[in-house]
């Protein structure tokens, strides 16, 4: 057998042998290779992880630790600065007067206007200011007053030698008794105009102040997250909600109380018309009521108002 046929099966081995060698080595490198990347981004990795779990867990352990359990209206009235807590409370009082106010209103112009309609008829009905005088002239209300003025003045006037200028001196009475009864009946609505005015404004007056306390807190806590701050600025929203609903129904009450007043003051203008007129009338017949009549009319008006108490 020659030499090369006998030396083949060696030469085999030896060359599967060195192919072994040479995978092994590629694999040795490709496993050599991610493991020489990780080191070089393994620090700052872990770094990073690290500052995570040193910085951003305690900070949101104690922004959850300080987060107020109770977020309710009451919750965040205790727990909000003096200042905002006074804007609150004199918000609710100012709320407090203006229901007040508007019952009280309501009641006082229903009746002013329930009498003033009922003497309106019978000083339509009326023929002469005697017979007004015997229905409504020495009544209580604003349509007594108004004959009242008049008897008085045609009482005042009895001895002048011309009755020209009685209209224009009884017209002058009753046009001060009007605007006195307005004047009345718009007492307290200025207290009204000065809540639904200045209420907002109150408000956001605590408002800021609220979010300036939370603002000086993010930076003595040295953390911007937002449960930390969240507490107060809703603290400090609230007083501008307190203040709406203080300011809302002052303005509403305000303007009904404005329209009813305003009816009030038309209805009083035309029972001065109607005595105005019976005047006239009395004028033009020459049967204005006489000094002594007035004085019967006053005592027995005495007489009966002592008679109902």
């Amino acid at each position: 057998m020659p030499t090369s046929f006998r030396h083949r099966p060696v030469l085999a081995a030896v060359l599967a042998g060195a192919g072994a060698l040479m995978a092994g080595a590629v694999q040795a490198q490709e496993a050599a290779a991610p493991a020489a990347a990780v080191p070089a981004a393994g620090p700052g990795v872990a770094q990073g992880v690290a500052q995570g779990a040193a910085q951003g867990m305690p900070d949101a352990s104690a922004a959850l630790a300080s987060l107020p359990h109770d977020l309710s209206p009451w919750g965040m009235f205790v727990t909000a600065s003096p200042v905002v807590q006074a804007v609150m409370v004199g918000l609710a009082l100012a709320s407090v007067v203006t229901w007040t106010i508007a019952i009280a209103k309501t009641a006082e112009v229903t009746s002013a206007k329930r009498k003033a309609r009922a003497a309106l008829e019978m000083l339509e009905e009326a023929r002469s200011l005697s017979q007004a005088a015997e229905r409504v002239g020495f009544s209580q209300g604003t349509a007594g007053a108004l004959v009242r003025a008049v008897l008085a003045e045609t009482h005042m006037s009895a001895d002048a030698p011309s009755r020209d200028g009685l209209m224009d001196r009884a017209a002058s009475r009753l046009e001060r008794i009007e605007a006195a009864a307005g004047r009345r009946m718009a007492r307290g609505t200025g207290i009204l105009a000065t809540i639904g005015s200045t209420g907002p404004f109150i408000g956001l007056f605590g408002t800021v102040w609220g979010i300036m306390t939370s603002f000086i807190g993010i930076s003595k806590a040295q953390t911007t997250n937002l449960a930390v701050v969240a507490p107060g600025i809703a603290e400090a929203l609230l007083a501008t909600a307190i203040g709406l609903v203080a300011a809302i129904p002052a303005v509403v009450v305000y303007n009904a109380c404005s329209r009813a007043i305003g009816g009030h003051k038309a209805q009083l203008t035309d029972a001065s018309a109607a005595v105005l007129r019976l005047l006239s009338r009395d004028i033009d017949r020459h049967a204005l009521p006489r000094p002594h009549a007035v004085q019967g009319h006053a005592a027995q008006a005495h007489g009966n108002s002592r008679a109902a108490e």
